[in-house]
């Protein structure tokens, strides 16, 4: 029994999904399911999108082969699972608290701990990155620890300035660009997760492997 399914979505996309759960290796086959397909430059696909579980892949109906791609997608989907090769880890600097992270001590209230130590559970850890979503750039990360998993805010605020760290629940993201958003902000980087007169605007891709460290801010 394949655990997986193919669901069509309109008539220039189709859908594959995973077990219905967020976790390393669901996300790992698909990131390597999207990669395949994009490898084989199946004749019409337009874009293929990973996330969190599943893989969307756009065509062109006039174009496409529809029974070929839908026996390729079977085919990569039924391959035995590899353990990816482990990747580099990519540094990010924040600078915590403060004007920088002004829900640092929301969350430090809210874990029953002290600002530094959020900003220790918070740097210790390694982060996957599940997806990019919401914006240009945003990658959405995980798992955060649960004891610091603070969920959204009530109320998001109109304008989350680039750069900006941010908690929700057990995922943890940058944002790339002024934003409205309702994350918990616990600091800010200097680092730009998107820029698009980078030769590669994406500074991250689904897959990656994060980890965030703590700067002091310049006080001039």
């Amino acid at each position: 029994m394949n655990d997986y399914r193919l669901v069509p979505a309109g008539d220039s996309a189709v859908i594959v999904e995973f077990a219905d759960r967020v976790d390393a290796v669901v996300n790992a086959r698909a990131v390597r399911l999207a990669a395949a397909v994009r490898a084989a430059s199946v004749a019409g696909v337009r874009d293929v999108v990973p996330t969190f579980r599943s893989v969307a892949v756009y065509f062109d109906p006039l174009k496409t082969d529809l029974t070929a791609l839908g026996a390729r997608l079977d085919d990569e989907a039924r391959r035995p699972w590899e353990e990816p090769a482990s990747s580099s880890v990519v540094s990010i600097p924040v600078t915590y608290g403060g004007a920088s992270g002004p829900d640092l001590t929301d969350v430090a209230k809210f874990a029953g701990i002290s600002e530094a130590e959020v900003v220790a559970i918070h740097t210790g850890c390694t982060y996957r990155v599940f997806m990019l979503g919401f914006l240009p750039g945003f990658a959405y990360m995980g798992k955060v620890d649960a004891r610091i998993a603070a969920p959204r805010r009530s109320t998001p605020r109109i304008r989350v300035p680039a750069g900006s760290v941010g908690i929700a629940g057990v995922q943890t993201g940058i944002y790339p660009s002024d934003t409205p958003g309702g994350w918990q902000l616990v600091g800010r980087t200097t680092v730009r997760p998107f820029d698009r007169l980078r030769p590669d605007p994406f500074l991250l891709k689904a897959g990656d492997s994060v980890r965030f460290y703590s700067v002091q801010a310049d006080r001039g």
